[in-house]
């Protein structure tokens, strides 16, 4: 399967929150889509599950206008919304006949889910008895009891200790792997980075960037340099402005060009005692900050 978003506008009122955002995801791949908070992403994900229309664009799966009475959707919220005094049992029952599965399928996947995600014990249990890592465990499995086809996870690893946080991996890997389209949006870049081969930066209602992630970072200008040296203070001097300490204690050296990387990489070797010198790759959270940040909604104006 491949779900096509193009060219989707959205305002309410006079304000144009998406304007004109475009981009495709595939089965059996992971997606994320991020942005700062009012970048547009709840927007697009609410257009996704017809939850309203777009003023414009198209929702496509293989080319073809989403039938959403056959196409399942399986959504965990950012904010968490199961019912607190209700048992437990009752309701993810009540939320998967919602999305389509009869009382007797729902109650089986409810419980297979259950015993998947260590919960078994809590089925008979209010919400509101569990701890806060295991009330997110039960909403994860309103996302996924109904077999969705398309898994959009919002911000799925807040308030996970590392335990349930691994845990809930293993299931996305396992989603992944069954063939599924999952969308991820989250501000934790590692897990972004773990799972997703494609990304959308989203910035004022539009795509700053999209595409494969490796590509992406090929593709990243080649002008710096991070080096690691017992001389690194006098570097820093001798170098001046184009010179920055990193927060893992290497130095990141800003060149005028990729051109001169040879030149500076021999003038660094044959005066300094070096441990390592490399030509930075941006990681995920500095491509992020780059594209989202308050520069680049400048730079697009």
């Amino acid at each position: 399967m491949r779900l096509t978003l193009r060219n989707i506008f959205k305002s309410f009122g006079e304000k144009e929150v998406l304007k004109g955002i475009s981009f495709s995801a595939e089965s059996g791949r992971a997606f994320g889509l991020l942005g700062r908070n009012g970048a547009g992403k709840t927007t697009t994900i609410r257009i996704l599950m017809d939850v309203f229309g777009a003023d414009a664009g198209e929702v496509l799966l293989d080319g073809k206008p989403l039938n959403y009475k056959e196409l399942r959707i399986g959504y965990l919220p950012e904010e968490r919304g199961l019912y607190p005094k209700k048992k437990i049992i009752d309701q993810l029952t009540y939320f998967a006949e919602l999305n389509g599965m009869k009382r007797q399928d729902a109650v089986k996947s409810v419980d297979g889910w259950l015993k998947r995600l260590g919960m078994s014990e809590h089925r008979n249990k209010r919400l509101d008895t569990l701890s806060k890592g295991n009330q997110q465990k039960i909403q994860l499995v309103t996302a996924l009891a109904h077999n969705p086809q398309i898994v959009i996870l919002d911000e799925p690893f807040s308030g996970l200790d590392p335990v349930n946080a691994m845990l809930l991996k293993d299931v996305v890997k396992e989603e992944i792997a069954k063939g599924k389209i999952v969308l991820f949006s989250s501000h934790q870049m590692n897990y972004i980075e773990e799972f997703c081969d494609r990304i959308a930066i989203l910035n004022d209602g539009v795509a700053a960037i999209e595409g494969d992630i490796h590509e992406i970072k090929r593709n990243y200008v080649r002008d710096k340099l991070v080096v690691r040296s017992e001389a690194a203070e006098q570097i820093r001097r001798d170098l001046g402005d184009c010179c920055s300490a990193r927060e893992d204690g290497g130095l990141l050296i800003q060149m005028a060009s990729a051109d001169d990387k040879r030149e500076m990489m021999q003038r660094l070797a044959g005066q300094y005692d070096l441990d390592e010198i490399k030509v930075f790759e941006p990681s995920l959270n500095d491509i992020f900050v780059e594209y989202a940040g308050d520069q680049a909604k400048e730079a697009a104006v």
